[in-house]
């Protein structure tokens, strides 16, 4: 077997030509292997200094995409600030069409995630983001020249088209580049991007408010004008600094793009770059349970993180303040979602620990949102709430997203995982816009209700996945023990990704 094994692996001197071939997926998966069998992945290259590559990383690769983000949320829950600048008095909108025109956005939003992220394969993710970038952000600005309901709905639907693939093909990005104990704190700064889009989208509306009237456009016009055009603006500098994929970035050295693949395959094994997604592919992955539990892992936590992100402007008006205040009384509790989220990401990383992390935050969430739904006669104590409810929501999410993506192993289950998750999650968007109707103000009883029902939903669901990456565990340890896995090779292994029996999953 060993003999076999020898000679079916490549010299050095094949893999040296096979760099020159235009074969890239044969160079590609050729590489690793011989690399794979050295033993651990620091000695082969002596000359790296880790430190220094992972900084060069962590400047080249989160920075731009949190830019990309918190652009892609604010254009997304800026109707929110809108909507207290006379929105819906100018469009006319009775009843519930501003909760319709919002749940539209998240019809082609979900549908068109997975197809996204096999599309980011296929482009390379600097030219696909940043066109995605261009778009909804052009899409923003029209949507202040909007006159009536059937126009804004218009752009809420085309706005979910282009969003789609942003959030799932970042987080699928990240997971490319980092090791998994090591991307909490990654994925934590660039997922607090919608705390600092929230915050800084709150100090915006309050100074483009400010123009209502000018040029004959209200307030509420501006803030999606001016928002629009920015973003529109950023994308063209995005085009030339968003990074792609380890294998294909100009800014590393080629023995420095032969580490990032060597530390990401010990880590996760090989990541199958190259090899076609298919619907079989696709439909394989789904054969895993844990792909549908984390679904409901972040599937619980989207109806509190809209319910919150859409209507927390105006759970604030509701409390006695005007258009301007109301803007800025918005901001702190963001500021502080984004403290509490680092804090633990930071310890999660540090600890490499995950559940703990997602579960003590999760509390903080249930706390404010229980308060919010007793108390309706003390307005300090209800905006005290809010901040318990932003900050447990807004920092067990990314822990729960990166929990679940980097504990899947290759790009296939990542981009098919990742999109599901994202995608499955993000129905709960649906949920959220009609939880909190204008009958139901001041108090939203139904809608703080429905947040802790989906609260307590994500609980179940992380509990079920705890107990399953854990019972699994201990199943390959036990069979590893009885020696179960001998007839696999090291590399038959690696090629498994997290199905790979020497592989232990992220509790």
């Amino acid at each position: 077997m060993a003999t076999d094994d020898r000679k079916s692996t490549p010299s050095l001197h094949e893999v040296h030509r096979e760099a020159t071939s235009p074969d890239v997926e044969k160079q590609y998966n050729l590489a690793p292997y011989v690399d794979a069998e050295g033993g651990d992945y620091r000695s082969r290259f002596p000359n790296i200094d880790d430190a220094k590559v992972i900084r060069k990383i962590d400047i080249r690769v989160v920075p731009v995409l949190c830019v990309l983000y918190l652009l892609a949320f604010l254009d997304r829950v800026n109707i929110s600030n809108a909507a207290v600048f006379g929105l819906k008095q100018d469009l006319k909108l009775g009843g519930n069409q501003l909760n319709t025109a919002l749940v539209v956005f998240f019809v082609p939003y979900v549908l068109f995630e997975i197809p996204s992220n096999a599309l980011l394969k296929h482009f390379k993710p600097h030219f696909w983001l940043s066109l995605c970038m261009f778009f909804f952000g052009l899409i923003t600005l029209l949507q202040g020249f909007t006159q009536n309901f059937s126009g804004l709905v218009a752009t809420r639907f085309f706005l979910g088209v282009v969003e789609s693939g942003v959030f799932p093909a970042c987080f699928y990005l990240i997971a490319m580049w980092y090791k998994r104990a090591e991307a909490q704190k990654r994925y934590s700064f660039f997922f607090s991007s919608t705390t600092l889009a929230g915050g800084f989208g709150g100090l915006l509306a309050s100074a483009i408010g400010k123009m209502d009237g000018m040029r004959g456009y209200r307030g509420w016009r501006w803030i999606f004008i001016l928002e629009g055009l920015l973003t529109c603006l950023v994308s063209f500098v995005l085009y030339f600094t968003i990074s792609d994929f380890p294998e294909e970035v100009t800014w590393l050295s080629a023995e420095e793009k032969e580490f990032v693949k060597a530390r990401l395959y010990e880590d996760v094994g090989h990541s199958k770059r190259y090899e076609p997604l298919t619907l079989k592919g696709v439909l394989e992955v789904f054969k895993d349970w844990k792909i549908i539990v984390g679904g409901f892992m972040y599937f619980g936590l989207i109806v509190p993180a809209y319910g919150y992100a859409y209507f927390a402007p105006t759970i604030i008006q509701s409390l006695g303040n005007g258009m301007i205040r109301t803007q800025l009384l918005s901001v702190p509790p963001w500021a502080c979602s984004f403290a509490l989220a680092m804090v633990t990401a930071t310890l999660s990383d540090w600890l490499r620990l995950r559940f703990v992390f997602v579960m003590i935050p999760t509390a903080i969430s249930l706390a404010g949102f229980i308060i919010l739904l007793v108390v309706h006669d003390n307005h300090h104590l209800q905006y005290g709430a809010l901040f318990l409810a932003a900050m447990g929501t807004y920092s067990a999410m990314p822990i729960i997203v990166c929990w679940f993506n980097t504990n899947l192993g290759g790009h296939h289950r990542r981009a098919v995982g990742t999109a599901f998750q994202i995608g499955f999650g993000n129905i709960g968007g649906i949920i959220a816009v009609f939880a909190f109707l204008a009958k139901d103000a001041p108090k939203y009883i139904p809608g703080y209700s429905i947040c802790i029902a989906f609260i307590a939903v994500s609980v179940v669901a992380n509990v079920i996945y705890f107990v399953g990456v854990s019972w699994e565990n201990r199943r390959r340890d036990a069979l590893q023990a009885k020696g179960a896995f001998d007839g696999l090779s090291h590399d038959e292994k690696k090629r498994m990704g997290d199905l790979n029996p020497d592989y232990r999953y992220f509790r």
